[in-house]
């Protein structure tokens, strides 16, 4: 049975203002775990947010030059 789990911007410390700089996969891609999905930056560095396992890449929500912040859902990937 699938299940979706959010995938959020991880607590990086002290940013005021994170930017989704690029997606690295596409709406609907397999992606396996520990893949780098999308880079996020600060001002003060760049940092990969990675798959936590093997899924689907079901829902983009935020898109890049969004600027997020911490704990915003980014995506949501399915597992089965």
């Amino acid at each position: 049975m699938a299940r979706e789990i959010p995938l959020m911007v991880p607590d990086i410390g002290d940013a005021e203002k994170i930017e989704i700089v690029s997606w690295n996969v596409e709406q609907g891609a397999s992606v396996s775990e520990n893949q780098e999905l999308c880079e996020l930056v600060t001002d003060k560095a760049a940092f990969p947010l990675e798959c936590p396992e093997n899924g689907t890449l079901k829902n983009i929500l935020k898109k890049a030059g969004e600027t997020v912040k911490i704990g915003d859902t980014l995506a949501i990937l399915e597992v089965s």
